[in-house]
């Protein structure tokens, strides 16, 4: 049987569109054999997850997105293989979690001010215990015919630059792979072309992520162009880093992206599920 790895994708515990078990089921429709779920600082959907992976049959990775501030820039680490128990961790999502209410209340208080009242307690209410993102704020703004789509809300409101647009500072990128490697797991640069860094400024990034720690990075992606992945992999290999790949996949709405259809992972370079502690754990 062939395997097929998804190591990066989301569900309604934080911004995807499916429960975790609703995840992992469409996860095994399309062949994937070991997923990692990776939601948004928060490890909530894990339990949920898990139980459908073990009656499909399905190797199920912990994992978790951690955002990270790095030179006034924000870098997304991804955690594969972390104990979701450890105090560490623990810590340090109730941290990140902290920094994204506040910056929910200040997102309000901005919209607030083009008269859009009330998005706090109607965003909360939406995500009820799971994490309340930026597109809890897209989807209310749709839902209320301010923005004609999604993507209308971060162009009007929600993106860099717009009006409601709030400049976060998240844990350091020391802080957030000190957790994932504390609590056992291996630390991964995700989507490492996504940040529209100049070359210089990618190496700086990858050499500082080394230093504390990294030791992966995802060489394929959900939408990774075959020159997207020939330059990643010249990253890993320079850098010395184990190659990850991920979808990414956060709302079957979207025909680009789809769990587990992913470009074959290049040969040459040694892939992250072959490394210690995760091949200890998949075999």
């Amino acid at each position: 049987m062939t395997e097929i790895y998804d190591l990066h994708c989301h569900s309604t515990a934080s911004d995807g569109a499916l429960s975790p078990s609703q995840l992992v089921q469409r996860a095994s429709e399309h062949g994937v054999t070991t997923l990692a779920l990776t939601d948004h600082d928060t490890l909530k959907g894990l339990s949920e997850a898990q139980i459908m992976a073990d009656a499909l049959g399905i190797q199920l990775i912990p994992g978790i997105e951690l955002s990270a501030s790095w030179e006034k820039k924000c870098l997304h680490i991804v955690g594969l293989g972390i104990d979701p128990q450890h105090p560490a961790l623990i810590d340090g999502i109730k941290q990140q979690q902290q920094i994204r209410i506040d910056r929910a209340t200040k997102i309000a208080e901005k919209l607030a001010k083009k008269r859009i009242e009330g998005v706090f307690e109607a965003v909360c209410a939406t995500a009820g215990s799971d994490m309340v993102t930026r597109l809890h704020f897209a989807q209310y703004l749709l839902q209320q015919e301010y923005v004609t789509s999604l993507q209308d809300a971060f162009d009007k409101y929600l993106g860099q630059g717009k009006s409601a647009y709030v400049s976060t500072r998240w844990a350091t990128l020391e802080q957030t792979v000190s957790w994932i490697t504390a609590s056992g797991g291996i630390a991964v640069l995700a989507h490492p072309l996504r940040y529209k860094l100049t070359s210089s400024w990618l190496k700086r990034a990858l050499t500082a992520f080394k230093q504390v720690g990294g030791r992966g990075i995802e060489v394929v992606t959900g939408q990774s162009s075959i020159d997207d992945i020939q330059r990643s992999l010249q990253l890993a290999k320079r850098f010395d880093l184990l190659a990850s790949q991920g979808s990414d996949f956060h709302n079957p709405d979207n025909p680009w992206v789809e769990l587990g259809r992913l470009a074959p992972m290049p040969a040459g370079i040694k892939s992250v599920w072959k490394a210690d502690p995760l091949a200890a754990t998949l075999n």
